[in-house]
């Protein structure tokens, strides 16, 4: 075990602290730069293959004006338009399937950052808002990738040789081109920051509306028994009308910034074909060049186009690369591998609290103010207390959900700091409050923590959760489908279900949190029974409001107001204590 250190997360450090969006697409791409490359080199052919046809038209004219045979120039021309066609298919499907890989990478890259951010950064996120930067903004790298890199490069490189040609064939007309594509290239800087304002813009709403759909459908049952659907219809469709009204704002300036090349290309054939006319009239050059240079204006509206697309791509791009910066600068726990659970009749552990000082946040008040209470190997220990005593929050600690503000903790003799969080949540079993159940099957659910369990150890644990009715009755069994959030199985089968998939990481501590209060009086007391097996060849920790629970810990930890004001056994904290002896005679006493 060693100390860790944290992934760096400097929540307020200045956007100028961020890379640039370049440098971090590079670093995207990188890995699929010979699949670019050659997508690239495909899409040079397909352009060079463009600029010799202009070439063989002055050729054609020619030839036709001095009454010489043209089937060989016709067929080469022929030839150059097909062989076009298809390399031009091949470069696009290479450069689209490069692109599709950036994209993959990329949400490769988030989801392995969200699954290790730190609970305090969840907290303070929107879940919504967190899936449209894996779904939403990962997308908009496709485009980035094959338009702004690719086309950048290759729409250059198309833009000079296009250029070199003309200025071969007439300077003049070539200064006459370059004049009118000047001017609309000032237009053009006018317009690439308001693209970009409008692409983060238009980004935000989209995240926003994501997160008033996740806050919607989360919490469906709730809006439904408020009669509040309309009023939450309301809420999405102010964010849709807002992720709209941004989209339309991008759309129009990007609509704008592609009319002004392609006007511009028109303005610059209008103005070649007025003046080449009066050269070609003048005989300063001959009408085969007046051909060839105005199809090489024509040629040169496609690479024109392409760095345009490519510019505001770019813009777009780089307004979801921040957002996808900002999600991997969230505060994250180290990468590691999983660690293995402990061995069956692994030795129980031991736990202690020394000072321990707690917060949600710094402008909160503090949750504990000094705890204190130490707990042996082996045996049950039950925290009691009003509700907002801090008693959840114990369990949170000891998971590393959360980092303490002041004091230590100890598992086994060494600080909490001082463990790998994979080794510490190897060591640790944990059964929530409200037994959360995962979309899958039901085996998927039991098998979440230990899924090399074999089908005998499966088979005991579900008789002791009392879960092997329930799977006998299932239509499919450990293969029936549970529901989003287990919504095909009941709140006591949920609790369960949890606590017999905390039993099959044999954990060496155990962490219940009103593991049984949604559970009937019959199962409640099978699983009281368990529990009490299990506390003696492990370390269980409980929170619980039901006497029936607290009676058969080996000792009872009083919290109140964030401290820890009384320890003891049942008999001895009633004739001690007042808080408990009025708990056990209030709260406890509907369930005794």
């Amino acid at each position: 075990m060693s100390r860790e250190t944290p992934d760096p997360a400097p929540p307020d450090e200045p956007e100028a602290a961020l890379p640039p969006a370049w440098r971090v697409l590079l670093g995207y791409i990188r890995p699929h730069r010979h699949w670019l490359l050659l997508g690239g080199l495909l899409s040079l052919f397909t352009g060079g293959a463009g600029l010799v046809l202009p070439l063989a038209a002055r050729q054609l004219v020619t030839d036709l004006g001095q009454d010489r045979p043209v089937a060989g120039v016709l067929l080469l021309m022929t030839a150059l338009v097909l062989v076009n066609a298809a390399v031009g298919a091949a470069g696009s499907f290479v450069l689209q399937r490069a692109a599709e890989s950036v994209v993959l990478g990329a949400r490769h890259t988030l989801v392995a950052r969200l699954l290790r951010l730190r609970i305090p950064a969840v907290d303070r996120s929107e879940p919504g808002e967190l899936m449209a930067r894996v779904t939403a903004d990962t997308t908009l790298l496709r485009s980035v990738t094959s338009d702004s890199f690719v086309g950048a490069i290759t729409g250059f490189l198309t833009l000079v040789a296009t250029v070199i040609l003309m200025g071969i064939l007439d300077p003049v007309l070539l200064a006459v081109t370059l004049g009118v594509l000047a001017l609309a290239g000032s237009v053009m800087g006018l317009l690439l920051p308001r693209i970009r304002r409008a692409s983060i813009s238009a980004q935000e709403s989209v995240g926003l509306m994501g997160a008033a759909l996740e806050r919607m459908l989360g919490s469906l049952r709730t809006v439904k028994a408020s009669g509040a659907e309309h009023r939450e219809g309301d809420r999405i469709r102010r964010a849709a009308d807002d992720s709209y009204r941004a989209g339309l704002r991008t759309a129009k300036w990007v609509a704008i910034a592609g009319n002004t090349s392609g006007l511009a290309g028109q303005i610059a054939f209008l103005a070649v074909l007025g003046a080449g006319g009066a050269r070609a009239a003048s005989g300063a050059i001959d009408i085969g060049t007046l051909v060839a240079f105005l199809m090489y204006v024509f040629y040169l509206i496609n690479p024109i186009n392409q760095l345009v697309i490519a510019v505001t791509q770019y813009q777009v791009g780089a307004a979801a690369v921040a957002r996808i910066q900002e999600t991997l600068r969230l505060p994250a726990e180290p990468e590691q591998p999983p660690a293995a659970p402990p061995e069956p009749g692994a030795r129980p552990a031991e736990v202690a609290f020394h000072d321990v000082r707690f917060s949600y946040g710094p402008d909160l008040p503090e949750v504990h103010r000094g705890v204190t209470f130490s707990v042996p190997p082996r045996g049950m220990t039950a925290f009691v207390g009003p509700s907002g005593a801090g008693k959840t929050s114990v369990f949170s600690l000891i998971e590393r959900f959360y980092e303490p503000t002041g004091g230590r903790i100890v598992l086994d003799g060494t600080d909490l700091g001082d463990w790998d969080v994979a080794t510490l949540r190897a060591t640790l079993g944990y059964v929530e409050q409200d037994a959360p159940v995962l979309s899958g099957s039901l085996r998927d659910n039991l098998l979440l923590g230990a899924p090399g369990t074999g089908d005998d150890e499966l088979r005991r644990i579900l008789a002791i959760a009392r879960l092997d009715s329930l799977v006998a009755r299932l239509p499919e069994g450990l293969e029936t489908m549970v529901g989003h959030r287990g919504t095909r199985l009941s709140g006591g089968e949920r609790q369960r279900v949890a606590i017999a998939r905390a039993l099959l990481r044999r954990p060496r501590l155990l962490l219940l949190d009103e593991a049984t209060s949604q559970l009937d009086a019959v199962n409640e007391a099978a699983l009281r029974d368990t529990i009490a097996d299990v506390a003696r060849e492990t370390t269980v920790l409980t929170t619980a409001h039901r006497l029936s629970t607290v009676m058969m810990a080996d000792r009872i930890v009083v919290i109140d107001a964030g401290m820890v004001r009384a320890v003891g056994t049942h008999r001895e904290l009633v004739a001690k204590d007042p808080l408990y002896a009025e708990l056990a005679a209030t709260q406890f006493l509907a369930t005794a």
